[in-house]
């Protein structure tokens, strides 16, 4: 989990620096650049909670003391998880600014959800 995080907050760096780079070139590009940044850190905070609240359902279930609802949400949490592994994996391809929004809309279009569901909302 604290080697997930780190990848997440070393994608979010890289990034940073790329794309405030390039957004010195263009105010309202960097604007944007910036909100968009925001609201992937407050995705990732959330995705970390949420994480966090699965683990411990697990660990209760391993005691036998959740419920099949609680256990609902821990398995939904862990596919999110998993979702939020591949869109780390696929940061690191070349033109992953390009690539990752190409994924994200062919996947809808087969009706496959690429992104966890704390990106989803916003």
């Amino acid at each position: 989990m604290i080697l997930v995080a780190a990848i997440r907050m070393m994608i979010v760096k890289i990034y940073t620096k790329i794309i405030l780079k390039l957004a010195s070139w263009n105010k309202s590009f960097y604007h944007k650049t910036i909100e968009t940044l925001q609201l992937i850190k407050v995705g990732l905070a959330t995705e970390k909670d949420e994480t966090r609240v699965m683990l411990r359902t697990y660990i209760q279930y391993s005691k036998g003391k959740a419920s099949r609802e609680e256990m609902k949400i821990a398995n939904a949490q862990f596919r999110d998880f998993l979702r939020t592994i591949g869109l780390g994996a696929l940061a690191f391809l070349p033109f992953a600014p390009l690539t990752i929004p190409f994924i994200v809309k062919l996947g809808r279009k087969f009706k496959v959800e690429i992104l966890p569901s704390s990106f989803r909302e916003k």
